[in-house]
């Protein structure tokens, strides 16, 4: 009975722990829908150019001026491949006609030896016969052979078209290596440095030609004249202004050293000049004269008088001593370095009243003093004695007058 009460107890105190509770209410709050107005984006176009497949866009202008800077590149390659072409060409050409000078000499005199050896035969068995006969025939030959082979030589002179091919390998590698500065230091190309390359090239063409029917330098002109290799540039007005390193000092002391360069050196050559081609002149006549009365005189010999032989003797002998003398002692290349000599000191005058874009003063001083063969401090003292020397002479002048 105890535990019915017990869990009659427990079974009310659970009922009154379930009655309902009372219930809060919380009011929800009203929804506003605010809109937010969006930020208008700009639409940017990126500079286009293409990698790997990737194509961006480039503004107008940019990209003509990219497109013309590799369109100029390439024109300025093109040209720096001309170059290095004729490098090659003009060496080879050189080698072949040093060749020329040693190999026709050697022939020319081993001939020339060998027909007056034939006349002496001749001379001295005035009565053999036939034998004679075959002989006289044979030297006759020989010496008119020589007479020929000497006046072609006397006429392109191969020891000087040698040295004209030396000189324009020089002149174009130095050519190819300013190319290749430019091609390497700038990151813009012009046009006008791709005119510019052009020309130069053209001049070199012109002045060092390649063939040799035609376009052949004369090798005896009438007057010594310095080579041109370079175009043609305006005159500069002295009165513009100085940029790019350059002073009135250095502008007065490059005009004092081209004015000793021109009145010294310059002359000097030019003299120097005017005697080899003289003598060049002379040797080129007397080679051939020398061989063609040897081979008119061995024609007459066996005649009664002895004097033939001696006359065809004597003759070869000293046309073989003139052909030496002028192709072995390469007179012809002397007159073409006096020449070339000659035309760079033109070539420095004309670059101090130029009026196209120079390099920095300081390098083209250093540059002058290197090819004159002086230190910076000797250029500028010969510079100072220059000047000295004409207001003496200035002075003396007007004491005169």
């Amino acid at each position: 009975m105890a535990s019915l009460q017990v869990s009659r107890l427990v079974l009310s105190s659970s009922s009154s722990c379930m009655r309902p509770k009372a219930a809060v209410s919380i009011p929800k709050l009203p929804k506003f829908n605010v809109s937010v107005p969006k930020i208008p984006t700009l639409s940017v176009k990126e500079p286009s150019f293409e990698v790997d497949g990737f194509m961006e866009t480039l503004p107008l202008p940019l990209k003509q001026r990219r497109d013309s800077d590799s369109i100029q590149r390439a024109r300025l390659n093109a040209v720096l491949e001309a170059v290095m072409d004729r490098i090659e060409m003009h060496k080879n050409i050189g080698d072949q006609r040093n060749n020329w000078n040693s190999l026709l000499l050697n022939s020319v005199n081993m001939i020339t030896l060998t027909a007056a050896l034939m006349a002496g035969i001749a001379s001295v068995n005035v009565h053999g016969g036939d034998s004679v006969t075959a002989v006289k025939i044979a030297s006759t030959v020989l010496l008119a052979s020589a007479t020929s082979i000497s006046a072609l030589m006397s006429k392109i002179q191969p020891s000087q078209l040698a040295e004209e091919q030396r000189n324009a390998t020089r002149l174009f590698k130095k050519l190819r290596t300013e190319l290749e500065m430019i091609l390497r230091e700038n990151e813009a190309i012009y046009d006008e440095d791709v005119k510019e390359a052009i020309q130069r090239v053209l001049a070199l063409d012109k002045a060092y030609p390649l063939p040799l029917i035609g376009k052949m330098l004369e090798k005896f002109p009438e007057e010594f004249k310095p080579a041109t290799w370079w175009p043609e540039k305006k005159q500069r007005n002295p009165k513009t202004g100085l940029a790019n390193g350059w002073s009135q000092e250095l502008e007065m002391e490059m005009r004092e050293v081209a004015h000793v360069v021109k009145t010294r050196d310059a002359e000097e050559y030019e003299k120097l000049g005017n005697v080899a081609l003289k003598l060049n002149r002379f040797l080129a006549i007397s080679g051939p004269v020398l061989t063609g009365v040897s081979a008119v005189s061995s024609v007459f010999i066996g005649q009664d008088s002895g004097l033939a032989g001696v006359v065809a003797m004597t003759c070869a002998s000293l046309a073989a001593i003139v052909n030496t003398l002028e192709h072995g002692g390469q007179v012809g290349m002397v007159f073409e370095m006096y020449r070339n000599s000659a035309g760079f000191f033109s070539l420095l005058e004309e670059t101090m009243n130029s009026t196209e874009k120079r390099e920095h003063g300081q390098v083209f001083e250093t540059k002058v003093a290197l090819k004159l063969g002086r230190s910076l401090s000797e250029l500028r003292d010969l510079a100072k004695k220059s000047k000295i020397s004409q207001v003496k002479a200035n002075e003396f002048a007007s004491k005169l007058f």
